[in-house]
């Protein structure tokens, strides 16, 4: 009898927990933004500015989360993406101020500078596996998996076009406009990575941010909020979700 109302314990225990823990998912799965990604209707070339043809129509996402303390001045962000069968196209217009950029070595600390930053991973399932490509406002990239880094060569065929020179030194305290666009080879991806391609049905997890860590303003915003107690970006499970149309 005694091992009888163990079992029947434990099984009520279950009864339980199982949908709290499922209800807790559901909930977490419900909290992150979700982004329509649309095909290109046309050529999109880098040094296409924001309202231009090949971006006109496209919705952005905000950049306005902000994570740690906030700064005397925020900065407001936005971007846009679209894809054809060879690449994903990404755009950035930010609202700033206190704008320093001095980093100019491939993967060198660009996030230190004022920064725009994109993680993803074409693995819906699988966002652990993910790529963060990160460029300072002068244009010079960081890009890493996390299964290990690209090489220099295949970081240069992201091409990439930025609105500000390559050094931004002294800093910038009046408030400037300033975007970053770039476009990355699907197939500079698959040397990497299992990359799903987009089109209309699949998704990829990811994340836009804006940050500068080393200036008078220092910031860190997110698009998916991150619900961690000091900053951090490395965290795919709180990454949004591109629904390609």
């Amino acid at each position: 009898m005694k091992k009888f109302r163990t079992i029947t314990s434990v099984i009520l225990l279950l009864t339980v927990f199982i949908p709290m823990v499922y209800s807790q998912n559901s909930s977490t799965n419900a909290e992150l933004s979700a982004y329509s990604v649309k095909r290109a209707v046309q050529g999109v070339n880098v040094n296409d500015k924001w309202s231009d043809a090949a971006w006109k129509g496209i919705e952005s996402v905000k950049i306005q989360n902000y994570m740690g303390e906030m700064p005397k001045f925020k900065p407001q962000a936005e971007a846009k993406m679209v894809y054809d069968d060879n690449f994903i196209y990404v755009i950035y217009r930010v609202k700033d101020r206190y704008v320093r950029s001095i980093t100019q070595k491939i993967n060198g600390k660009v996030w230190e500078d004022s920064a725009v930053e994109f993680f993803f991973s074409p693995e819906a399932n699988n966002p652990i596996n993910y790529f963060n490509l990160e460029i300072n406002c002068g244009g010079t990239p960081l890009f890493h998996h996390k299964k290990g880094k690209p090489t220099v060569e295949d970081i240069q065929k992201i091409e990439i076009a930025a609105s500000l020179p390559k050094v931004v030194d002294p800093e910038i305290t009046e408030r400037v406009t300033w975007t970053m666009s770039f476009k990355i080879p699907l197939d500079m991806l698959e040397k990497y990575t299992n990359v799903v391609r987009p089109k209309a049905g699949v998704s990829w997890r990811a994340n836009f941010y804006k940050i500068a860590e080393i200036n008078s303003n220092k910031h860190y915003i997110t698009w998916n909020e991150v619900k961690n107690p000091k900053p951090q970006f490395h965290l795919p499970q709180f990454f949004g979700v591109l629904n390609f149309q």
